[in-house]
């Protein structure tokens, strides 16, 4: 394996990706909302559209902009079905972002071919070779790819410091919250928002599938470790930059070993964080798989032993 400088600026835009989307999910995670983050990845795709099909530019900011948009109606659109429609609010996130994903690839088929968007790489990112796409920052040659990653992950570093009592109390007790003069309601919307910034961010270079499994798999193995938000907030972040440095290192290696053609990094990156999740299922101190089985069955003949109250 060769390892140069491409390969380098390779696993740090991956991390910036999976850092920045780890840090929401969390949030995501503990508000039992997972499926948001993939609402919201998926049904951002008319928003980008119109951006494109209104501007015809793919600036970072009109990206933002429409991205933003249609993130926040996908949450609003998903309370309201969920709350008059008296729809379980799986199933109206299903109804929202697949109403939406299916606009969204209509839209992109009809406006690629004058703005030059490639759907493929909107859904599977093209992390090897935003790499190539650079400029001289300072005299240092740098993927503009890691300059706005790395711009987002430092924004939601700062959005999760600056709102973390806000996020925390909102996201175990909403009541709890709005009794404190907290609106759970504009901390959920701010949430939605910065999920939608970063999925869009992302897209360039892991696509919108991979960025449902930084999203969800970091921060749920996290939660198996740890009980305390902070500690899962680090946690999470380790998780996902050892994810993207596994993750391209794998994409480099392993077809080689049964030789076969290489294959993306971005996807490698979700099946080492899967990977990470199983260990952690099984062996996780107190709530991995191995210990509880040895809490029920304590002694060599295999007697059952009843789980306290608390770990149910």
């Amino acid at each position: 394996m060769k390892w140069d400088s491409l390969d380098t600026w390779t696993v740090v835009i991956g991390s910036f990706c999976a850092v920045a989307c780890a840090l929401p999910g969390c949030f995501l995670v503990l508000r039992r909302m997972s499926m948001m983050g993939d609402a919201i990845s998926h049904a951002i795709l008319p928003g980008l559209a119109m951006a494109f099909f209104l501007t015809h530019s793919r600036l970072t900011l009109v990206m933002f902009a429409g991205a933003i948009c249609v993130g926040l109606l996908t949450a609003v659109f998903t309370q309201w079905i969920s709350r008059f429609g008296k729809v379980d609010r799986g199933a109206a996130m299903g109804i929202v972002f697949t109403t939406l994903f299916a606009a969204g690839l209509i839209l992109i088929r009809k406006t690629a071919k004058y703005v030059e968007l490639d759907p493929a790489c909107v859904l599977y990112g093209s992390l090897e070779y935003c790499v190539l796409d650079t400029f001289y920052l300072g005299g240092l040659e740098v993927p503009r790819a890691a300059l706005s990653m790395g711009s987002v992950m430092i924004f939601n570093v700062l959005f999760t410091l600056l709102l973390f009592k806000e996020l925390r109390v909102s996201s175990f007790d909403p009541l709890l919250a709005d009794t404190q003069g907290i609106s759970s309601n504009l901390v959920h919307y701010l949430l939605m928002a910065v999920v939608a910034v970063t999925t869009v961010a992302a897209f360039e270079a892991v696509g919108s599938i991979i960025v449902i499994a930084m999203l969800i798999v970091p921060p749920a193995t996290a939660l198996l470790l740890t009980s305390r938000l902070f500690n899962m907030l680090i946690l999470s972040a380790i998780l996902a930059i050892l994810s993207a440095f596994a993750g391209h290192v794998g994409a480099l290696v392993i077809p080689e070993m049964f030789g076969l053609r290489g294959t993306v990094s971005s996807g490698m990156m979700a099946v080492v964080a899967g990977f990470l999740f199983l260990i952690a299922w099984v062996l996780a101190p107190g709530e991995g798989l191995f210990f509880r089985l040895r809490r029920r069955n304590p002694g060599r003949g295999g007697k059952y032993s009843k789980l306290p109250e608390e770990e149910f």
